[in-house]
């Protein structure tokens, strides 16, 4: 039993289940992975809009402290005493000292540890009561280039030893009397950089990735000491970053540098002109997860490893004759017999449901040959019927208006255009009755036109105006009968109705590989809705329908039906018609001489 086909799928089967299992592991793997990984920017950009969030609290608080102390009524009094020429030395040092007062109560009364300095243009700062702040970076950039937000620093205009000692940010605004409006001096807030420090340098990102608060021109913020190898993948990041603020005001992106992948998140505060960035190696950050696809593809690898060795035991009893089977099928379906036949398993003998299969696939295929050539050759027969059919259909129409013509001819006793007609009509008979062959010479199908047109030039005489563009190096090819002379016809039929004279336009040139023919009138033209049913029936090339419809298009419903059937999926129809502005065909057929 164990060596039946069912009892060795069974056991194919125990283990291919194995299959899915790595499928399954590869694709949670790496939908666990890009989870993770989002996951893990998530918390670190969060991270960073957390420590942006404690930036904006502090930095706007410190504003306001700078708009109430300014606008204060001690200050205003002070900056009034030091401007006014009639106060007297009292008055000026009794302002100053409450002021002194105030700003000292101010920053006793702050948790934050900020400190106040207030600068005169007359006196100097009013803890030192000098005036080398003048020299100082902070003021320089703060007249130059109105820069608010200074960079970390010691100022020693503070009101005891242990601010002075310390290294602060400040924020700075101009000291205006209000009642005038004059500009006088400055107010500068300081808050002490570890209170942004401290924040930031518990920000962590793997083993070495950290956050940086820097200047637009890369300087450190809060003093920190940039490292060596950060300090171009920083400045890379800056330029990036900067190039696209305009777009993103946070965000997270790669930098690669020396083989090796970086990761920065950021954030811009556009008040101040800053930028948090913190930069990690992409490595560093996804270590766990690369650890455990790790794992899970190498377990996959055994279980595949695996697979293929049960695969190749099984391939010796049920897979190798399967497999010539489906090499014999791809021949069989190309409709090579023969090569099927030669590649066909030897057909098994017993119970074996392999060799059951092979039998009846050999039968099956056997029976198939015989019934595609029998259909093959009914159905040749049946496509060279048709065409027979449609090509005898033009002539009887065709006919009956020429001998009209010929007809209305002898009523008008021109004898000498008579017999001109009359040998024109009987080249064109001789052509036409030709059967021998459907296919002609291009060049003896534009002779059967003109023959054609001269019939009819000679019955509507200036009323008809014909343009024929005839490339000579077509006249060799060859194409199927009767191709223009529908079309021709409905053209000149359905001009002179619209306006009284056809203006008639053949085209036949050579176009790279094709033999292109367009007929163009002035004539009524046709709607939308036919031209779009006449395309429909060419895709479907239904020529039964095309042989019993009527209407005023079975000409051109002939035309397109018989190329249809002679060149197929080769044959290329357009057709561009305006409804009172007439209508241009164009046919494009293969150019070949055999």
């Amino acid at each position: 039993m164990f060596f039946s086909l069912r009892s060795r799928l069974m056991a194919a089967f125990s283990l291919l289940l194995v299959v899915p299992f790595i499928t399954l592991v590869f694709v949670l793997s790496e939908e666990s992975a890009k989870l993770i990984r989002q996951s893990i920017e998530i918390s670190t950009s969060q991270t960073i809009e957390q420590f942006g969030s404690h930036v904006n609290t502090s930095m706007t608080q410190v504003e306001e402290i700078g708009n109430q102390v300014m606008s204060n009524r001690v200050t205003q009094q002070w900056i009034t005493a030091q401007m006014s020429p009639d106060s007297t030395a009292e008055e000026r040092l009794l302002a100053k000292q409450e002021l002194m007062e105030y700003v000292s109560s101010y920053s006793i009364n702050n948790s934050s540890g900020i400190s106040i300095g207030v600068f005169s243009d007359f006196t100097g700062g009013i803890w030192t009561q000098d005036r080398t702040y003048l020299e100082q970076d902070w003021y320089n950039r703060f007249l130059d280039e109105d820069k608010r937000w200074t960079e970390a620093h010691s100022d020693p205009d503070q009101a005891d030893t242990i601010m002075k000692a310390r290294l602060v940010n400040s924020f700075l605004l101009p000291l205006v009397q209000l009642q005038s409006f004059t500009k006088s001096g400055i107010v500068k807030i300081n808050y002490p950089t570890s209170v942004l420090r401290d924040a930031i340098e518990k920000i962590r990102f793997g083993k070495t990735g950290q956050a940086f608060l820097l200047t637009s021109d890369g300087s450190s913020v809060l003093d920190q000491k940039l490292p060596e190898d950060s300090l171009m993948v920083l400045s890379t990041g800056l330029t990036e970053i900067k190039a696209a603020k305009e777009y993103e005001a946070s965000g997270v992106f790669p930098i690669q540098r020396d083989s090796e992948t970086y990761l920065l998140f950021y954030r811009y505060f556009e008040e101040q002109d800053w930028y948090v960035i913190g930069e990690v190696p992409e490595k560093e950050l996804f270590v766990k997860i690369e650890q455990i696809r790790r794992t899970m593809l190498f377990i996959s690898l055994i279980l595949l490893l695996l697979i293929i060795l049960v695969a190749y035991w099984l391939s010796s009893g049920i897979t190798r004759p399967l497999t010539a089977m489906a090499r014999a099928m791809k021949h069989v379906e190309r409709g090579e017999f023969a090569q099927a036949f030669s590649i066909m398993p030897k057909v098994r003998t017993g119970h074996s449901e392999v060799g059951y299969v092979t039998r009846v696939f050999e039968n099956m295929t056997t029976r198939l040959r015989f019934l595609i050539e029998t259909e093959f050759e009914t159905n040749l027969r049946r496509k060279n019927a048709e065409y027979k059919a449609l090509l005898l259909q033009i002539n009887p129409h065709f006919f009956n208006n020429t001998l009209e013509i010929i007809g209305g001819l002898a009523a008008m006793k021109k004898n000498d255009v008579l017999m001109d007609a009359t040998e024109a009509l009987g080249q064109m008979m001789r052509y036409s009755l030709n059967l021998n062959s459907d296919l002609v010479k291009a060049k003896e199908e534009m002779n059967y036109i003109r023959d054609y047109l001269f019939i009819l030039q000679l019955r509507y005489e200036d009323r008809l105006q014909v343009d024929i563009e005839e490339d000579l190096a077509v006249g060799s090819l060859l194409i199927a009968k009767f191709i223009l002379q529908p079309i021709v016809e409905n053209a000149v039929k359905y001009s002179l109705e619209e306006s009284g004279v056809a203006k008639i336009s053949l085209r036949v040139k050579r176009e790279q590989d094709k033999l292109c023919m367009t007929v163009a009138d002035n004539g009524i033209g046709m709607d939308a809705d036919l031209v779009e049913h006449l395309m429909k029936e060419l895709s479907a090339a239904d020529s039964v329908d095309i042989l019993n419809s009527g209407g005023d298009s079975i000409g051109l419903r002939n035309v397109l039906s018989r190329c249809r059937l002679y060149y197929g999926e080769q044959l290329e129809v357009s057709i561009d018609s305006t409804r009172g502005e007439g209508t241009e065909i164009r046919i494009s057929i293969p150019a070949v001489k055999g």
